[in-house]
C-alpha cells in the first residue's frame, strides 16, 4: 500500500522525541515489507544537516491562509539506508527558527498558521507530485487538521476524494489548542466549529479535530490505549475517545536495533558486548563510563541511572527526592542525562556537587552519551506518571540494564515484574510498582538492589531482556493490517 506519513518529526531530519524515532523507523520497515511510505515534514532549520542530502524539486505550492495565500517549495531526501522518499515542505518564515515548536519556554504564537500551512501544503503536494496515496497516515496534533480536509475542502474533489486517514495519539497531553479566532486561518467553514467536532473549552484543537474526522485511531500501546478513554489521562478528551472505542488500537512501538545493539554498537567501541558475553562487556563499559564521570570505580557497587526529559511527567520529583536519601545512606551511584525544566537542572547540579563519588550528571542530551549509559549501568529507573509508550525501557532490555518502571502505559506492555512466579517461569524482565510515591519507587529499588546480589537471579534477568523482540517489523505488521482496514473501509466526504 501507498502510505503517506505527515508528521512534524522524523529521525535523522528533526527530533524532539519519541515521535521523531516512530517516523524515521516505521516507515523503513513498512517499505522492508513491501508497501510504498511516504513521508512529509516542514523544512525547519534542524532538518539541515552534515551528511543528509536535500535538494529541490522545482515545485512551488501555494496555500490560502486565511484571506492571504502563502507560498511554500518541496524539497526531496530519503530516509538514510531505505530509499523511502522524504518531501519537505520549505517556508522560511515558518519554520527557519531556532527550534521546532517553542522557544525560550513559550511556543510560537503562530503555531496556528505555521501547522495549518503544513497541512494544506501536504494535501495539495500529493497531485504537484503525481503520487498515488491509499492512506494519509497523521502524526499527533500537528497533523490533526489533515483528516478534517479530507472529509470536507477536499473530500469532494480528486485527487484527495477517496483518501482515508489514520491518526496516531504519540502523547494526548500535547493538543495543538489555539485562540477560538484562528479558526478563520483554516479556511474551514465556522459550522464545524461546535464541541463536537472542533471546539475544545472555547478553543480550536487540533488534536480534537483529529480525533474526531480521522477514519481509523492508534497510540503507541495497548494500556496506553485503555487509559486514556478515562480521567485524567483522557486530558478532557474522554467523550470523542469513548465514542471511537472501537476504531482506537495501540500498537507498541518498536526498536531500530540496528542503532541499538550492544553487538553494533559504534559507541561502545572494543567493548561491545552480546548475550554470549555481556559479563565481559558490561563490566567495562561500567568502568569507562566511571572514569569518564569521575565516579570512583566499584564495580560491585549498582550504577543506577536515569535518561531523558527532566520533567514531572517523567518522575524527576520521585527521582530527586530519592537520589539524597539514597546519596547519604545506600551503596549506589546515580548517573542522569537530560534537559528539562530547570527546577531539575539546579536540583540534579547541586546533588553531584555534594555529592561527587554518588551522583554524575549530565544536563545536555547527547546521543553517544545515551549508549554509553544504556550499556554501563546496572538498572535503568523510569518511574514515570504516564508514559505512553517509552523506549528507553527497551533500550534497556536490549543492553541488558534491568528496568525498574512505575506500572503505566507502555511499561505495562513491555516490562515483565519480578515476582516468584514470573522468576520461576523465566518470564521476569525487570521490576515495577504502582503507586506513583516515592516510597513505592524506593521499595522497589531496594528491591531490585537485593535481587542485583543475587547472581543466578540477576543474570537471568538480563538474559531474559537482552532475548525480547521489541523490533520493528512486529509493529509494522499490526500498522499494515490497520491500513488495510482503514483503506478497505472507505472514507466518506461531508458536506
Amino acid at each position: 500500500m501507498n502510505i503517506l506519513f505527515a508528521t512534524a518529526e522524523a529521525a535523522p531530519f528533526c527530533k524532539t522525541g519519541g515521535l521523531g524515532d516512530v517516523c524515521g523507523a516505521l516507515p523503513r520497515e513498512l517499505a522492508r515489507l513491501g508497501h510504498k511510505p511516504f513521508v512529509f515534514l516542514p523544512a525547519f532549520r534542524q532538518t539541515r544537516q552534515p551528511g543528509i542530502p536535500i535538494e529541490p524539486t522545482g515545485i512551488a505550492v501555494d496555500v490560502p491562509i486565511g484571506q492571504k495565500t502563502v507560498r511554500g517549495h518541496l524539497l526531496r531526501s530519503q530516509l538514510p539506508g531505505s530509499g523511502v522518499p522524504v518531501y519537505l515542505i520549505d517556508q522560511n518564515d515558518y519554520f527557519d527558527r531556532p527550534q521546532l515548536y517553542r522557544e525560550d519556554g513559550e511556543d510560537y504564537r503562530d503555531n496556528c498558521e505555521r501547522f495549518t500551512f503544513f497541512s494544506r501544503a501536504v494535501l495539495e503536494a500529493i497531485p504537484l507530485l503525481g503520487l498515488d496515496i491509499d492512506v494519509v497516515h497523521c502524526h499527533d496534533w500537528c497533523a490533526g487538521l489533515i483528516p478534517a480536509y479530507l472529509k470536507t475542502l477536499y473530500g469532494h474533489r480528486e485527487p484527495w476524494r477517496d483518501l482515508t486517514s489514520l491518526l496516531t495519539i504519540h502523547n494526548l497531553a500535547y493538543q495543538g489548542n489555539f485562540w477560538h479566532w484562528d479558526m478563520a486561518l483554516t479556511g474551514l467553514d465556522w459550522r464545524y466549529f461546535n464541541w463536537r467536532q472542533m471546539e475544545f473549552f472555547g478553543n480550536l484543537s487540533f488534536l480534537k479535530t483529529g480525533l474526531v474526522f480521522a477514519d481509523a485511531l492508534t497510540t503507541v500501546s495497548p494500556t496506553y490505549a485503555v487509559e486514556i478513554l478515562d480521567p485524567p489521562l483522557s486530558c478532557g478528551l474522554e467523550g470523542i475517545l469513548q465514542h471511537r472505542e472501537e476504531d482506537l488500537t495501540g500498537i507498541i512501538n518498536g526498536v531500530d536495533y540496528e542503532q541499538w545493539n550492544p553487538a553494533t554498537d559504534r559507541f561502545l567501541g572494543p567493548n561491545r558486548y552480546g548475550i554470549r558475553d555481556y559479563a565481559r562487556g558490561k563490566a567495562a563499559c561500567k568502568a569507562e563510563l566511571q572514569r569518564s564521570l569521575h565516579l570512583p570505580q566499584r564495580s560491585e557497587t549498582p550504577l543506577l541511572a536515569a535518561i531523558g526529559r527532566l520533567a514531572d511527567q517523567k518522575g524527576f520529583d520521585l527521582i530527586t527526592r530519592l537520589m539524597r536519601h539514597w546519596a547519604e545512606r545506600v551503596d549506589a551511584q546515580w548517573v542522569v542525562l537530560g534537559t528539562g525544566e530547570p527546577k531539575y537542572h539546579e536540583a540534579l547540579a547541586a546533588l553531584a556537587k555534594e555529592f561527587p563519588e554518588r551522583i554524575a550528571v549530565r544536563l545536555e542530551f547527547s546521543d553517544e552519551w545515551a549508549h554509553r549509559i544504556e550499556a554501563a549501568a546496572d538498572i535503568f529507573v523510569m518511574p514515570s506518571q504516564y508514559e505512553p509508550c517509552g523506549l528507553n525501557q527497551l533500550y534497556s532490555l536490549k543492553y541488558g540494564t534491568v528496568p525498574v518502571v512505575r506500572a503505566t502505559g507502555g511499561l505495562v506492555d513491555t516490562v515483565v515484574n519480578a515476582t516468584p512466579e514470573t522468576i520461576a517461569d523465566r518470564t521476569a524482565t525487570g521490576f515495577s510498582f504502582q503507586d506513583y510515591t516515592s516510597l513505592a519507587l524506593a521499595e522497589t529499588l531496594e528491591h531490585a538492589c537485593r535481587a542485583y546480589l543475587d547472581k543466578p537471579l540477576w543474570n537471568q534477568l538480563i538474559e531474559t531482556g537482552m532475548q525480547q523482540d521489541w523490533s520493528w517489523r512486529h509493529s509494522a505488521e499490526e500498522y499494515g493490517e490497520v491500513y488495510q482496514q482503514v483503506a478497505s473501509r472507505g472514507t466518506v466526504a461531508i458536506s
